[in-house]
């Protein structure tokens, strides 16, 4: 799963990813995105990579604009094409990418205590989650964008970390450098073969403050170490004490 993540600043997103189209200007970077923020998307405009906000947790199309009962910031890979939320933004094409630093998971201890981790990419120091939008109206005939990140099972690294809850081993789908376009832009079946486990070795984890735990909480410190406990890499395994 991916329940907060970082956010790059708008220059950096718009350099790394080739945007063309810019409306999302007012928008500084986040070290604690958390549901309903309003986040930088891009998406594929008349054949052109257009950055917006949108609101981080899907309202359908068919919602009126009201946020529903049921959580939608993640679109869950099984059910891109069966489930209501998500089955008419996948048959539209309505894809996006979610540009990313990095993003938090909870490892829970003996006892129940969770200690936070920060995971990121060792091959891509700034990278896209693959999303799905959709744009709800509501009763006065405003417009509501909003998108949702995909996720998938987890790869060892997730395995060693995301113990907890009703879906362990979750982890989102991050999109290879050379896969952009064919998320954007390609056909279902080729759009849908992107989605894979991002590589255990390109991937570290390493824990940081409980401070992350509260989203008011929203500066660089977040991301610093926490020296309690082990950086995961490559060659190591987290363990299930401390």
């Amino acid at each position: 799963m991916c329940g907060r993540y970082v956010s790059p600043s708008i220059a950096e997103a718009e350099r790394n990813f080739l945007v063309h189209r810019r409306h999302w200007q007012e928008y500084e970077q986040s070290y604690n995105v958390a549901p309903t923020d309003r986040v930088p998307v891009i998406r594929m405009v008349a054949g052109e990579r257009e950055g917006l906000l949108m609101r981080w947790g899907l309202i359908p199309y068919f919602a009126g604009g009201v946020p529903p009962k049921y959580s939608t910031i993640n679109a869950t890979v099984e059910k891109l094409e069966t489930a209501s939320t998500w089955r008419g933004p996948w048959a539209r094409g309505q894809r996006c990418i979610i540009p990313a630093l990095g993003f938090y998971e909870w490892h829970v201890l003996p006892g129940g205590r969770k200690r936070p981790y920060y995971i990121t990419c060792t091959d891509q120091p700034l990278f896209g989650f693959a999303g799905l939008w959709d744009r709800s109206t509501t009763e006065d005939g405003a417009p509501v964008l909003s998108c949702a990140v995909v996720t998938l099972p987890g790869n060892e690294r997730m395995r060693d970390i995301h113990n907890g809850g009703t879906s362990p081993f979750r982890m989102p789908a991050i999109l290879a450098s050379a896969d952009l376009d064919a998320w954007l832009s390609g056909a279902p079946t080729r759009a849908k073969a992107v989605l894979k486990q991002y590589p255990s070795v390109a991937m570290v984890a390493y824990p940081v403050s409980p401070r992350v735990n509260s989203a008011k909480n929203n500066d660089a410190d977040l991301l610093a170490p926490n020296g309690d406990f082990p950086t995961i890499g490559a060659d190591t395994h987290l363990s299930n004490t401390g």
